[in-house]
């Protein structure tokens, strides 16, 4: 091996300030500090190491460049109480490995991954890579420069949810991923054929076990390397861009994994975690919770949203498990939670991080939203900070998406016994700014697939599938389904392997996937369907009561009466001829969209003309039509 250099200890890239603010919970750009930084010293190329290990002993580090020597490199600990060990090492290099070398205040060893890594080695090998992110060189201004109005909550956002590891896969090369390029050209494609506004990408922060889909975490500023490097995701993002769609990423600050060379017990203490089990460990997914309360974990959390946005041009982020952080007894039994200090089961220095977070990220990038999935009725979740709310852009709505698939997996003669299922989320539906959700949660273990939750025989589901997409365009908030459900996948979803594309050779599955892009399209072209997604001026019913024939029918609105579209959904397994309904105003109402027309392998039971609106009074109103409804169908209809 050749000789080692000394390490340097007259180099650091803290001020007093950030020192303050790191110990004070606000320093919200700690990956421009801690972690390790390619960097010219006195004319001299090597790398700047600093870690957070306030109760270790000694620090050192261990890579490629010193044959993972853990006593080659020590590191020195500030003089300032910070708990940062820094130095700086010439033989370090861009892209080799590394780990830091921890003994504990008990004499314990351990070999842990970098928080702050920017990337890391392919699992299963756990090492952190020294990497530098600076030197691409993004050609997204244009989108940059408009993506406010993209991401502007009256404006139309339908997203793809994809898990990029089982997308598509190169069966032809042993059923290998893609990688983020041969993603980002593929996907981006797909997305623009399809008329998506926005793809959410389940989590690529590395993660050790490829079961968890990404949700057990060890690298919060690195992309997996399972697809490729930092600036190959970059390139994926920049794709994205280029075809105008925004990326909204998925992000787990809710719990982490308990693997050994992860953020568990990181400097022999339990230093992100809660010591306590009954605060610090999850029951349901066996891994540890972050300790809320400590200033530098808040920091710590925080400067990984706000790296995703800076450095990757990242639009938006989903906050994975928001239900889980605000209650204390979140999948607890009676005795296994530790009330706060008013006696509450609500987790006060969770709701003041999500607080925090909100208010840093939106201060700092005006244009870009934060989602929240909380399935609780939680109040205000998207409602201003000042205002007394948590400060999230958006909520996915799980109540719509419980009922919504509870009452389409009855048969349509049970329906009318149901029928507050399909109706009861007008009540609440601008509560909150939602998401109406159908995402990879509701077709994986052994819930079935969205076509497979249909009933009926093959015909009949795939009618319900197509009615149920388009009550889902109808209805007010923003969209989002899980890749898969576009064309209607038999199979459950399998993260090992690739969708079933070959399914688009059969007509049915074809069709489907074509009415989704066509309903993307209309979402996107008709204003009624989106400028008041989350206002009641957008939103009016003309019949909620008529049960018996299970049928709904109401009006969605924009500023200019013009733009009004009637929408009429038969959930009933008959044809209605003759059906009369109210409408708003005079003239001649024509079909704009039909779920069963046959261009979507539909029954094509449509309404061919126009229908005049006639002066007969019906659900109050002082004009009528009478249309033909195709049984298990939706239709849209405007003023031509």
């Amino acid at each position: 091996m050749k000789q080692i250099k000394a390490i340097h200890y007259d180099i650091t890239r803290f001020s007093d300030m950030d020192i303050y603010l790191f110990k004070e919970g606000t320093h919200v750009k700690l990956y421009d500090k801690l972690g390790s930084h390619p960097m010219r010293r006195e004319g001299v190329e090597g790398v700047y190491f600093a870690v957070w290990a306030p109760n270790a002993s000694s620090v050192s580090v261990a890579g490629d460049f010193n044959g993972y020597d853990p006593l080659a490199h020590p590191l020195k600990i500030r003089g300032d109480e910070s708990g940062i060990w820094e130095g700086f090492i010439e033989e370090a290099e861009i892209g080799q490995t590394y780990k830091y070398h921890i003994v504990g205040y008990d004499g314990r060893h351990f070999d842990k991954a970098d928080p702050y890594a920017k990337y890391a080695e392919k699992p299963p090998r756990s090492a952190s890579r020294i990497w530098s992110v600076d030197d691409y060189r993004w050609s997204d201004k244009e989108w940059m420069n408009r993506r406010k109005e993209r991401n502007a909550h009256d404006k139309p956002i339908s997203t793809y949810e994809v898990h990029l590891g089982s997308w598509r896969r190169k069966v032809e090369e042993g059923n290998r991923s893609l990688t983020y390029v041969e993603a980002a050209h593929e996907l981006a494609e797909y997305l623009v054929q399809m008329n998506y506004t926005h793809v959410e990408i389940m989590p690529i922060t590395e993660f050790p076990f490829e079961g968890s889909w990404g949700y057990q975490v060890t690298g919060y500023f690195a992309p997996t390397a399972r697809y490729g490097t930092p600036q190959e995701f970059m390139l994926f993002v920049d794709t994205m861009h280029a075809h105008d769609i925004g990326v909204i990423m998925d992000w787990v600050p809710s719990h982490f994994v308990t693997d050994g060379h992860g953020l568990i017990n990181f400097d022999g203490t339990c230093l992100y975690e809660h010591e306590d089990p009954r605060l610090g460990y999850h029951p349901e997914w066996k891994s540890a919770i972050f300790n809320y309360g400590r200033n530098e974990v808040r920091a710590f959390l925080i400067s990984s949203a706000m790296y995703w946005l800076e450095k990757y041009h990242i639009d938006g982020i989903r906050v994975d498990a928001v239900a889980s952080m605000l209650y204390l007894n979140y999948a607890r039994k009676e005795g296994e939670w530790i009330p706060n200090k008013y006696g509450g089961n609500e987790n006060l220095e969770a709701i003041a991080f999500l607080k925090q977070l909100n208010e840093t990220v939106y201060g700092a990038f005006e244009d870009i939203f934060t989602i929240a999935e909380e399935s609780t009725a939680y109040p205000m979740v998207t409602r201003p900070v000042y205002a007394g709310g948590l400060g999230f852009g958006f909520k996915w709505n799980m109540g719509w998406m419980h009922d919504t698939l509870k009452y389409f997996k009855l048969d349509p003669i049970h329906r009318q016994h149901h029928h507050h299922q399909i109706t009861f989320s007008m009540w609440y539906a601008f509560d909150e700014n939602f998401v109406l959700p159908l995402s990879h949660d509701e077709v994986v273990h052994m819930k079935g697939s969205l076509i497979n939750k249909m009933p009926g025989d093959e015909n009949q589901k795939f009618a319900n599938l197509r009615a149920m997409f388009a009550y889902m365009i109808a209805h007010p908030g923003k969209k989002l389904l899980f890749m898969g459900g576009e064309f209607a996948q038999w199979r459950e979803w399998n993260f090992e392997e690739s969708l079933d594309w070959h399914l688009l050779e059969n007509p049915r599955h074809k069709g489907v996937q074509k009415l989704v892009g066509d309903l993307n399209d209309l979402y996107r072209r008709e204003r009624a369907l989106h400028q008041y997604d989350e206002k009641h001026e957008g939103f009016e019913w003309i019949d909620d009561r008529d049960y018996q024939h299970n049928i709904l029918a109401f009006i969605r609105k924009s500023d200019n009466p013009d733009e009004t579209v009637l929408v009429v959904c038969n959930f009933a397994d008959a044809v209605y001829e003759d059906y009369r309904i109210g409408v708003p105003y005079d003239g001649e109402w024509k079909e704009i969209f039909n779920s069963q027309s046959g261009q979507y392998e539909g029954w094509d039971i449509t309404n061919r003309h126009s229908l005049k609106a006639e002066r007969v009074e019906c659900h109050g109103r002082d004009f009528s039509i009478s249309l033909r409804l195709p049984p298990l169908g939706v239709i849209f209809l405007k003023r031509s």
